[in-house]
């Protein structure tokens, strides 16, 4: 029944939300409703691809890959098999191009605007400072786990589970279950939109990111200490960064209460593809799990000041256009 239910919902998205590109330009209604249901098999197999492709004549696209998945399985990424992308691939590298072969794919569009929402810069060049002080030059995964490195968690796909507090709603993001004070990382880089307490999330985080395309929000950190030193409202962070403290606050009208049971990070990612979507009743959040853990290969390793107890990431990085 839930399968029926996703299937109707997805084509009557599909039928109001395609938008028509004319000119490389985006016209008629932005897109209105989206889903990620995207495998981490699928989507660690198609960074996977398009990494290794960079030293062959033919380069790879992950969001491309996908998102010709995506109208294949009309987003439903249950009827994921392997074979499937191997074949894409090899057509790729043949000479065929992704045009060519999305032709009469009629939501091959709509898949990779929204594929890309959610992936855009993931992957690309960056350099990364080494353990012995010199600056690596590589190419894969720059974005990061949102849990600093050597400390653990816990998690699974609770996107959509039941939450109580305050009226009866799904859950809208991605929990992971870890100590308080643990260091929370930045997983990509953005301007923090939003600092304070929420009654839902208690101290939180909301950080844009550079395309202005992704809204992720980091909930239920420390309690008196939540943030990271001098951190506020307006400032860039690079990915990688310490941002804050893992805790269990929220739940709660009063500022700073430790409402929540279980110490854990909320992380949840809102896609924008027009600024009226933002605080309305028509916000996109998308399931985190995939992409989580697609990232727990990159994590940032963090050093901590004696004096003020504070955390902050050991090495440098940038990305490169």
């Amino acid at each position: 029944m839930k399968r029926i239910i996703l299937l109707l919902i997805s084509a009557f998205v599909l039928a109001c939300s395609v938008m028509t590109i004319v000119g490389g330009k985006e016209t008629g209604n932005f897109i209105k409703y989206a889903e990620f249901n995207v495998t981490a098999d699928a989507l660690q197999k198609a960074v996977s691809y398009d990494v290794s492709s960079q030293s062959e004549d033919t380069k790879l696209n992950y969001i491309e890959i996908l998102s010709y998945l995506g109208a294949k399985y009309g987003g439903d990424f249950s009827k994921y098999k392997q074979s499937d992308m191997d074949n894409l691939c090899e057509k790729l590298k043949d000479g065929k191009t992704i045009a060519e072969l999305t032709k009469d794919m009629k939501y091959y569009t709509y898949y990779y605007n929204v594929y890309t929402a959610v992936l855009n810069g993931m992957v690309g060049n960056f350099e990364e400072e080494q353990s012995d002080g010199s600056i690596k030059q590589d190419y894969g995964v720059r974005w990061f786990s949102p849990i600093a490195k050597t400390f653990p968690y816990s998690h699974y796909d609770d996107f959509g589970a039941k939450r109580t507090f305050g009226y009866t709603r799904p859950h809208l993001g991605h929990d992971l279950m870890s100590a308080v004070g643990t260091p929370v990382i930045a997983v990509e880089s953005g301007k923090v939109e939003c600092l304070g307490w929420n009654r839902y999330g208690g101290w939180r985080i909301g950080i844009r990111s550079l395309d202005n395309k992704r809204y992720w929000y980091y909930a239920h950190l420390r309690q008196n200490r939540p943030y990271a030193e001098n951190l506020k409202e307006g400032d860039t962070v690079t990915a990688g960064d310490v941002i804050g403290y893992v805790g269990r606050t929220g739940y709660s009208d009063t500022e700073n209460i430790n409402g929540i049971t279980e110490s854990h990070l909320h992380i949840g990612l809102e896609l924008v593809f027009d600024e009226s979507q933002k605080e309305s009743d028509n916000e996109i959040w998308v399931d985190m799990y995939a992409l989580i853990s697609t990232l727990e290969q990159h994590k940032s390793s963090t050093v901590r000041n004696s004096e003020t107890k504070e955390f902050k990431r050991e090495f440098s990085f940038k990305e490169i256009s």
